[in-house]
């Protein structure tokens, strides 16, 4: 990690403020909604507030609070995510049997560890203590956490046969068609990775680096429903050349037929949002596909995805028009105005780039070191953001990984064609 922190003074009311946010994403939900785990990838909301708590704990206020007494020990192995370094941990697949601890205690064990952080952070003396930049790293992880409530929430909620709403969305998904158009972007040797002195970055983008990139062409929007609905009808689920080997086992085995969330009834699909089920509308962006199917699609549509160094040359492009704003309603929107557009804020696109560490990589020492370096084998990675990504939190060089297969997150397709020169 690469941190320059806010000033002392203001660090406690960021803290403040990220940790308010998860529990405002928690407060429409039921008690019962806290604990559903429908599937091992998805954690139930009540395991992400402690898990985010045991964070600050474990990796702060155990190790730098004089006196400091752990909420109860056992929380250690209960809300423990991966990391081999501190010990036991209770398997993922059952975190939706923990009805114990109940939700009124992991908001004592927040409420206790909050005043405990407050206490640590008045401490602090100047901006490049150790403190400083792991309580940045905590706040980035606890937002992390907050895109995952809203992704797994919506898997618990859009696997409820009822279907039922988180809460109502804005009405900004129907403005007019707009046609697929590519912008030219030159290549060359272009630097990739944030800097060193950026205000924030995870280790996994850095170092800075140099890499080759040929020209091409970028699409100045994603693929949206209506597209990926004329993929479908053209037997694209059906059509194993269109499909890699692994890919191809995974349509079969999973039975796919459609995108997660979108139902055929009366030969009307129909898609589940936060905001409830709806007729799917055409223009929005395709969302929640694994890379296999993005891959097949720009097959089929005669293109390709794009490498991750393409896509974050092409958006240091348009860096300075680049904008991230915290949807409403958690799903996205169309594309409105001209030029490359839905970087930041709609859907993570899948690369072809698999996730792997930099040239002159060096993850964070010790036990955090295990925060990204040890997942770099056999996932593929996505690029920019979504709509359940939280303001501020998504950048060009950001770097988000999941395995191929994968299809509960905010992922959509962005496409490239070859330049004219190649």
């Amino acid at each position: 990690m690469s941190a320059t922190a806010p000033r002392v003074m203001s660090l406690s009311n960021v803290y403040r403020d990220v940790r308010s946010k998860t529990e405002d994403l928690c407060r429409p939900l039921s008690v019962d909604d806290h604990v559903v785990q429908p599937i091992a990838d998805v954690s139930p909301p009540k395991w992400h507030l402690a898990h985010t708590t045991w964070f600050f704990e474990t990796f702060l206020l155990s190790s730098h609070l004089a006196g400091y007494r752990v909420f109860d020990e056992k929380y250690a192995e209960l809300f423990n995510s991966y990391y081999e370094g501190i010990g036991s941990r209770h398997p993922r697949a059952e975190r939706g049997n923990l009805s114990r601890p109940t939700l009124d205690e992991v908001h004592e064990y927040r409420r206790y560890v909050d005043v405990a952080m407050e206490m640590l952070l008045d401490s602090v003396h100047g901006s490049g203590d150790e403190i400083v930049s792991r309580t940045v790293l905590g706040l980035n992880h606890e937002q992390q956490h907050q895109e995952l409530i809203v992704t797994d929430l919506k898997f618990i909620l859009g696997h409820n046969p009822l279907r039922p709403a988180y809460r109502l969305g804005d009405d900004d998904n129907h403005s007019s068609p707009r046609p697929q158009t590519y912008a030219p972007v030159t290549g060359g040797l272009v630097m990739i990775g944030a800097e060193a002195n950026e205000p924030f970055c995870f280790d996994n983008e850095t170092p800075k680096h140099r890499v080759w990139v040929d020209d091409f062409e970028f699409a100045e929007r994603l693929v949206t429903n209506e597209e990926y609905l004329a993929f479908i009808e053209d037997d694209g689920y059906r059509t194993p050349s269109l499909w890699l080997s692994d890919g191809w086992r995974e349509v079969n085995e999973r039975d796919w037929k459609a995108p997660e969330y979108w139902t055929q009834r009366d030969s009307t699909w129909h898609e589940y949002t936060l905001a409830g089920e709806s007729e799917l509308i055409p223009n929005v962006p395709v969302t929640h596909i694994s890379f296999y199917e993005a891959d097949a699609f720009a097959r089929w549509y005669g293109a390709r995805l794009a490498t991750e160094f393409e896509w974050e040359h092409a958006a240091d492009q348009v860096r300075d028009k680049l904008e991230s704003t915290e949807s409403r309603g958690f799903h996205p929107r169309s594309a409105g105005g001209k030029g490359v557009r839905q970087l930041l804020d709609e859907c993570w696109q899948w690369t072809m780039s698999s996730y792997a560490p930099y040239p002159g990589f060096r993850p964070l020492s010790g036990t955090l070191g295990e925060y990204n370096g040890k997942f770099m084998a056999n996932q593929m990675v996505l690029r920019g953001g979504s709509c359940a990504s939280p303001q501020g939190h998504v950048r060009h060089t950001y770097r988000n990984f999941f395995y191929a297969k994968d299809r509960w997150q905010f992922t959509g397709i962005r496409l490239v064609k070859n330049g004219s020169k190649l």
